[in-house]
């Protein structure tokens, strides 16, 4: 089975795109029913199993408050690698970090990348993983 569409972005940006807003409900329809994998920079660094994104934002939200950062955004650009194969799909992304840090504005580059099934006629985030450079001040 395949998507309904081939455009296997569209859960990314909705994923990013609530993360960007705030809109949780947004951001976790984006994911796939059952287990779900994500690697990213902080403690524990790995999430896995049914609930992986919503003990993923209760650990952002964690990490967040213990390191004084606030006003978090991830800007993204165009995949710079796709694979499909039948309803499998992997994408690597260029991403920007953007967030102040005890009211100082950082940065980290990087990117993320996603790994997508083909679930009910959509395409949905079945695992991701973030890497980037250290943070360093914005300029």
């Amino acid at each position: 089975m395949l998507a309904a569409t081939p455009d296997v972005t569209v859960p990314i940006r909705q994923f990013i795109d609530g993360f960007n807003s705030g809109d949780t409900k947004a951001a976790y329809a984006a994911y796939a029913p059952g287990d779900v994998t994500i690697i990213d920079e902080f403690a524990p660094n790995r999430w896995a199993g049914p609930h992986a994104a919503q003990e993923w934002a209760a650990a952002y939200d964690k990490h967040s408050q213990a390191t004084g950062v606030t006003d978090g955004s991830v800007k993204y650009g165009a995949p710079t690698r796709t694979e499909i194969e039948g309803n499998s799909a992997y994408v690597v992304i260029p991403t920007t970090y953007l967030y102040k840090q005890k009211g100082n504005p950082m940065v980290e580059e990087g990117q993320m990348t996603f790994a997508l099934r083909a679930e009910g006629g959509a395409w949905k985030i079945k695992g991701w993983t973030w890497t980037g450079v250290e943070p360093h001040p914005a300029k």
